[in-house]
């Protein structure tokens, strides 16, 4: 017979009907109740067994952690907790848990802290928190290419390998073939990287928008979304060395229909996880209540992790310029009263403090920020014709969101073909090394615009973790590369 989901059972019983699970035992009491989970939904199912029906030694291998393949009738449950339970007649033991080795392992039925839970990542997606947290991060993924689907995007596969650095960063992974106790040397003793596999210095990418930038210029409108990677000796919970990033270009959109598209994607996120997956969101943001009433008053959220979506949801973002965030931070009580750690003051780059206290406290809405000074933005953003003398600005756009500050970073690229040279020579970038992204601008160049959006910064927010380590499989991060 086959077996049928524990999803599908409860959202629709179908009383009195003779069916099969399958599933990992959760619990088992009284020597008569399991707690049953296919990993399809976060709820168990209760499976009622007869003691006196079964051999003892299938019973004694009915253990936390076991799997199990289970028939019988599903009736009205008698019992408090769940509406209906199932009435076994049939037990198949699957796989066996010895109860001493999951003693030592994150199934142990009890709470664990999350760094416990990272040394076991192989077992964590047992535990219900992780189940929920990767159950949502499939369906942002999802939102995110029907999200684009439906607006006629085609998705380009960007490559992972890569001689250009589109951030300018510096902190990139390098690839080679080369022997590395005795590479080829070149006369005046540097690496002949002639002799290596593309004949070239290449590195993981750290972002695929250059080469996406290429194809919206023929097909209209693009997005990318695949790994990307930053060789950043950081530790901290909000930095991995390898990680996913969305990223759209759209052919003669200019900031803001960049604001307007990146708007939009955000809300159709949240409001699909809120539609297709109420249950896991409602544990994990119970799950957050719960963690924060051990917090002092003061470092609480405001809003519940359900608030915070529909706070995206149902409010138009806030839109000003660079300029005017500057002047209501320093017109701002927290700034007169030195509340804020980092300095406010036109040309440097806003903090997390400063951009949160503007969605959090300001405008208790989403904030797109645009119009940033050119000096600490990236090369390929459009140069603003309205920028004052003394004070160039770019056509750059952040948006930012409550509890955690930046979500998205994009801009509208520079089409013009002799500002893009300028700006080439400023950045000290060798024209050989990216003569093709230049080169597009000599055959019908035409505005054009995108964005950033890193996939697991996306995953924290609707989930309510507060680690980036705890919304990824198998995080890699400094010395941590185990599984």
């Amino acid at each position: 017979m086959k077996r049928v989901k524990i999803s599908d059972i409860l959202r629709e019983p179908n009383l009195g009907v003779d069916i099969v699970v399958k599933g990992w035992i959760r619990a088992f009491r009284s020597n008569r109740f399991i707690q049953l989970n296919d990993g399809s939904t976060i709820n168990t199912i209760q499976a009622v067994i007869d003691f006196e029906q079964f051999d003892e030694s299938v019973l004694k291998k009915i253990t936390t952690g076991a799997a199990v393949g289970l028939r019988g009738i599903l009736v009205e449950s008698q019992g408090a907790g769940q509406s209906v339970e199932l009435q076994v007649s049939e037990i198949e033991i699957i796989g066996e848990a010895n109860p001493d080795d999951v003693q030592k392992t994150v199934m142990q039925p009890k709470k664990h802290s999350l760094e416990f839970l990272r040394e076991q990542a192989h077992l964590r997606f047992r535990t219900n928190t992780f189940g929920a947290v990767f159950r949502i991060r499939h369906a942002v993924s999802f939102a995110i290419h029907e999200f684009f689907n439906n607006r006629g995007f085609y998705y380009l596969h960007t490559p992972i390998i890569t001689g250009s650095d589109a951030e300018g960063a510096g902190e990139m992974f390098r690839v080679t073939t080369l022997d590395p106790k005795n590479p080829p040397l070149n006369e005046d003793g540097s690496v002949n990287y002639k002799e290596d596999f593309f004949g070239k210095p290449v590195n993981l990418t750290v972002s695929g928008q250059l080469e996406g930038e290429l194809a919206a210029l023929a097909l209209g409108q693009i997005y990318t979304f695949g790994p990307t990677f930053r060789a950043e000796n950081s530790n901290t919970s909000r930095h991995l060395a390898e990680f996913w990033m969305i990223e759209p270009e759209v052919a003669f959109n200019d900031i803001h229909d960049n604001m307007d598209l990146a708007e939009d994607m955000l809300k159709y996120i949240c409001s699909y996880v809120m539609t297709h997956f109420a249950d896991d969101l409602k544990f994990l943001s119970d799950r957050e209540a719960t963690e924060q009433q051990s917090k002092p008053q003061n470092e609480r959220n405001e809003l519940s992790l359900i608030e915070r979506l529909q706070f995206v949801t149902s409010n138009d973002f806030k839109r000003i310029t660079y300029t005017e965030a500057i002047d209501i931070l320093r017109n701002s009580n927290h700034y007169k009263k030195k509340k804020f750690q980092y300095e406010v003051d036109w040309g440097t780059d806003l903090q997390s403090e400063h951009e949160r206290y503007l969605v959090e406290k300001e405008f208790k809405r989403p904030v797109i920020i645009s119009d940033y000074p050119a000096s600490f933005k990236a090369f390929y953003m459009r140069r603003n014709d309205h920028s004052e003398p003394g004070k160039e600005t770019v056509a750059a756009m952040d948006i930012l969101f409550p509890g955690i500050g930046e979500m998205i970073g994009g801009s509208q690229r520079e089409e013009r073909l002799d500002v893009l040279k300028e700006k080439f020579a400023a950045f000290q970038i060798p024209e050989e090394d990216l003569w093709w992204y230049i080169d597009t601008r000599r055959f019908g160049s035409v505005p054009h615009s995108g964005f950033g959006l890193g996939f697991e910064r996306m995953v924290m927010f609707v989930t309510g973790m507060s680690n980036i380590r705890d919304v990824i499989p198998f995080p890699r991060t400094p010395q941590n590369a185990e599984f």
